[in-house]
């Protein structure tokens, strides 16, 4: 294990349902630094990074999301840990 890196592009209904918000709120409670934002398409895309046990425990809820959202679909694009983010934000 260690610190890691995944960019999330999450499908499903995810807008207008205080999903990142909810992202966000994830995020903090498992110490990940990153963002969250809404695309054009009606998807959700979000940048973790932080320790591996914690962002796998992280996107496990984001499978569920806030309970007005039906996630259908994660795609996750694992990457090389960087290091830029100083906290999480929701960006727009």
């Amino acid at each position: 294990m260690g610190k890691t890196r995944v960019h999330l592009f999450i499908e499903g209904r995810v807008q207008g349902v205080w999903y990142r918000a909810f992202t966000r709120d994830v995020a903090m409670k498992h110490n990940i630094r990153g963002w969250v934002r809404n695309l054009p398409d009606g998807r959700v895309e979000a940048v973790f990074e932080g320790e591996e046990a914690d962002i796998e425990k992280a996107v496990a809820e984001c499978y569920k999301g806030p309970p007005a959202a039906r996630v259908t679909k994660i795609d996750i694009d694992r990457q090389p840990y960087s290091g830029e983010f100083s906290g999480f934000e929701i960006r727009y």
